[in-house]
């Protein structure tokens, strides 16, 4: 057990001076998980919402499509997006293996049906009743739209944390697609695995360290959106 203490007392010094491989790797995780984020977030709330209040044919399958998507496997994913980047394959032309970019877009398609199905969820779940109000008042389809968003606002965060949270915990598709390339594609996920297999474990805790850290920050960040919820109106009603 002695080589644990060993390295957390690495993994503290380490934090404490503010190394700079490991505010590098964490540079690029953000970058990754806020760029996936919003681009994710652009797609799949309109498709959220399509699926959640639209009644067109088709549209059972199209959740059924998002909701098997939240388990893709990131590796597959991964693969199959490495594959159509590769020189001479139909997307290879844009460049993007073994670059952040290219990161970026793996993730953005591994999040987007986190980020529609979820918001199909919460959407699904606003009363019918007040939609079908706003509707006899006049309301267009984009204030319909954006009425369900607001009442499903807390189910819309917990699919953009969860959005967030897959871009800070993946590993296999920014190995694949990214190269993990160290001060380029690597990210605090990624950076760990390497660290371990080489041994050097006070890294792989400070790393891990940071991860844990970010995660717990966005988990706070839901469960206060969610008690602020419940302390709302209708809370203070009662």
């Amino acid at each position: 057990m002695e080589f644990i203490w060993d390295g957390l007392k690495q993994a503290v010094d380490l934090l404490a001076h503010g190394d700079h491989d490991i505010l590098v790797v964490v540079e690029t995780t953000l970058q990754v998980a806020f760029w996936s984020t919003i681009l994710a977030l652009a797609l799949g709330l309109p498709a959220g919402l399509a699926l959640g209040l639209g009644r067109f044919r088709g549209r059972r399958v199209g959740l059924a499509v998002a909701n098997s998507g939240m388990g893709l496997p990131p590796v597959v994913v991964g693969l199959v997006v490495a594959l159509l980047l590769f020189r001479g394959a139909p997307l290879g032309e844009l460049n993007l293996l073994y670059t952040l970019k290219g990161v970026i877009v793996a993730q953005t398609l591994l999040a987007l049906p986190l980020v529609a199905a979820l918001t199909a969820a919460a959407v699904q779940a606003v009363p019918t009743g007040l939609l079908e109000q706003a509707r006899a008042f006049g309301a267009s389809r984009a204030q319909v739209a954006g009425l369900a968003l607001r009442e499903a606002r807390v189910g819309v965060l917990a699919a953009t944390i969860a959005a967030m949270g897959s871009a800070f915990a993946e590993v296999g598709a920014v190995v694949l697609v990214g190269g993990n390339i160290e001060g380029e594609t690597q990210t605090l996920a990624s950076a760990v695995l390497v660290r371990v297999s080489a041994g050097d474990y006070g890294r792989a805790i400070a790393l891990g360290t940071i991860l844990l850290g970010l995660i717990m920050i966005l988990a706070a960040g839901l469960t206060f959106a969610q008690q602020h919820e419940r302390r709302g109106p209708l809370g203070r009603a009662s």
